[in-house]
């Protein structure tokens, strides 16, 4: 039969595929503020590339005033291929598909080069779940960020506390683990 052919090139090609995904280079670490740096011991393990939302309420002030406070961002995670990571959410939180999560809080952070974003920080892991992509997880940065900042002022009045705004952001985030 002419069966063989066609398996024997099957095989190659599923081989050539594995090999590709295996030989993918190592993410960089970025070039940030020494206050960005992740600790002593760890390496990058991970780029997530999110896009999404930052998420704000229009809240009463004591004075009688309103300000919009941050609530949480909403995005997808993507490596640079385009093939889907995870998410991010309240807490923060990241999830990643096989379920695995990593919940950070903010240690350091930066204005970044675009006064127009919001900041550049340094999180540290303080909850891990799961065993899978973000169970190994101890510090996370977010960097190369567009967009997301709080709309004016002027958009939150007394006249308008409750509303929710969802401002378009995208971000570059890294991926630290203890090293071997």
């Amino acid at each position: 039969m002419r069966l063989q052919p066609i398996l024997t090139l099957l095989t190659a090609t599923a081989a050539a595929a594995l090999a590709g995904c295996a030989s993918s280079p190592a993410p960089t670490p970025p070039n940030v503020p020494l206050a960005l740096q992740p600790p002593a011991g760890q390496v990058l393990y991970l780029e997530a590339l999110a896009t999404g939302v930052q998420i704000y309420d229009c809240k009463a002030k004591a004075d009688g005033g309103a300000e919009w406070v941050f609530k949480a961002p909403e995005a997808t995670l993507a490596d640079r291929a385009g093939r889907a990571l995870g998410k991010h959410y309240a807490g923060p939180t990241w999830e990643a598909l096989d379920g695995s999560t990593v919940v950070g809080e903010v240690k350091a952070r930066d204005p970044g080069p675009d006064a127009t974003a919001i900041p550049w920080l340094l999180l540290a892991a303080k909850a891990n779940t799961g065993t899978g992509l973000f169970a190994s997880a101890t510090s996370i940065q977010r960097v190369a960020t567009v967009g997301g900042p709080a709309p004016a002022a002027s958009g939150c009045t007394a006249a308008s506390v409750g509303q929710v705004a969802r401002v378009p952001y995208t971000a570059s985030y890294y991926f630290y683990r203890a090293a071997p």
